[in-house]
């Protein structure tokens, strides 16, 4: 596991080539697994391999969603925000998880922040995603997970660039 989380790196370029799907089948069931507070399972996904509402999705916010449009398949990872009060943190590890297996799968993913960003001055990027795949009200956007067989190759962060003063043992 160590191996692929030294591996994974935010892919923003893909082939146009198709996930096989067995492969989509396996970030389903990934996605599916994804440990939850109290098991409240708050969270849902909606698959999305529609070219033309990629690209509208990637339209979601001004920046930091684009290359969404290039995707095989954007997840939107959202919950029932009545189900449960930690319904974010559930989705974050849903979102993570997916990645995760999405690497193992040797496919490229980016997370794309959807919570607390606008789309306009005067619609949320929440409202515009929910808008736009007919989602109820009640229903919270937390994220979008671009997946794709990568063209980028990015190298993995050494272990010495990392920031070890963010860890601290007993105390702050």
């Amino acid at each position: 596991m160590i191996e692929l989380l030294r591996a994974r790196r935010s892919i923003r370029k893909y082939t146009d080539k198709a996930i096989e799907p067995e492969k989509i089948a396996i970030l389903k069931e990934a996605a599916l697994r994804s440990p939850t507070s109290r098991n409240k399972h708050p969270w849902e996904f909606i698959f999305v391999d529609d070219g033309e509402l990629l690209g509208q999705l990637a339209l979601s916010k001004p920046h930091g969603a684009r290359f969404l449009q290039g995707a095989a398949i954007g997840i939107v990872v959202c919950a029932d925000g009545e189900k449960s009060d930690v319904w974010t943190e559930d989705c974050s590890i849903a979102s993570i998880l997916v990645q995760m297996v999405a690497q193992s799968i040797g496919l490229g993913s980016c997370w794309i922040q959807m919570r607390n960003r606008m789309y306009d001055d005067q619609v949320t990027s929440e409202q515009h995603v929910r808008n736009l795949l007919k989602m109820p009200n009640h229903i919270k956007v937390e994220s979008i997970i671009a997946l794709g067989y990568p063209v980028e190759k990015k190298e993995p962060i050494s272990r010495e660039d990392l920031d070890y003063s963010k860890v601290r043992i007993n105390s702050y």
